[in-house]
């Protein structure tokens, strides 16, 4: 299978890309700014809001499968009319095509929420990746919407923007709070990255929930954060999201149990893969890869 990475030089991209490349697929990816760190895989220039580019690379790859790990903040040509670009193209291909959202499309209005949940953002961001979700699958009802939450590494020298954020508060470099009022169900990338691909192996279509199983709020996840890597927990200021200027959803709860069912890989909670004892690679069937 010839797999085309979208987004492949950021965090969860570049896990795709690993995990693509041990799997044997051929792979290739894009970049919107730099190439990633992978020298095993070719890296194609790639500005989403550039249809006839989307086309070009697509053409030059002739990939079976495209994962859609882009990410353009609230910038609405990227990350809302991106994706349908990019959807319509592999559609004219005859692609399959798996698009990463977010848990940003809802409110936090109801706490939890499961597939069948429609979504109701209340942030710039979140009516982007929305928008997105719906035009990917106008485009093509048989792509996969692979809904997450806040993606966690394992600290090493590539960290997440959450794991950075932590260290530098930590440190005393950064000026800011973790909020106790803001849940969220924070997964691992390589969990993430393997259940994408996973998702593209079988006949799923339409929209899943790839979240890990606890709940936490931003403090908690920090606190686990910096006790796995050796940081003073106490150093981390909190605060309150609720009256607060900054805009978003209070407590949003993926409910990732039905995709599950489907999945061999584990999406575990952040209680257990955020250890001293963490190792990198995805829990399948209960064991460590």
């Amino acid at each position: 299978m010839t797999v085309l990475i979208v987004g492949g030089s950021g965090f969860l991209g570049g896990e795709v890309v690993r995990q693509a490349v041990a799997a044997g697929h051929v792979t290739a990816a894009t970049y919107a700014t730099r190439p990633g760190d992978c020298s095993e895989v070719p890296w194609h220039p790639l500005d989403l809001r550039d249809g006839a580019r989307v086309d070009a690379v697509l053409a030059e790859v002739d990939p079976s499968l495209v994962v859609d790990c882009s990410s353009g903040g609230a910038d609405w040509t990227v990350t809302a009319e991106g994706p349908v670009r990019l959807a319509m193209a592999a559609a004219k291909r005859g692609c399959r095509l798996v698009h990463v959202s977010s848990d940003a499309v809802f409110s936090g209005a109801r706490g939890h929420y499961d597939e069948s949940c429609h979504p109701d953002p209340v942030t710039p961001y979140g009516a982007a990746k929305a928008a997105a979700e719906s035009g990917v699958l106008l485009v093509q009802p048989e792509a996969v919407v692979a809904r997450t939450s806040l993606i966690i590494g394992d600290g090493h020298s590539v960290r997440s923007a959450h794991e950075r954020a932590v260290h530098e508060l930590a440190a005393g470099t950064r000026v800011g709070v973790l909020f106790t009022d803001d849940i969220r169900c924070p997964v691992h990338v390589a969990d993430l990255a393997a259940g994408l691909l996973e998702l593209a192996s079988q006949d799923s279509v339409g929209i899943h929930h790839l979240a890990g199983a606890d709940a936490v709020s931003r403090h908690e996840l920090g606190v686990l954060i910096a006790r796995r890597d050796g940081l003073e927990a106490s150093r981390l200021p909190t605060g309150l999201r609720a009256g607060g200027a900054l805009p978003g959803a209070l407590d949003v709860r993926l409910d990732s149990r039905a995709t599950q069912q489907g999945l061999r890989t584990v999406l575990r909670g952040v209680r257990r893969f955020c250890t001293p004892a963490t190792t990198r690679g995805p829990v399948r069937n209960g064991r460590q890869t």
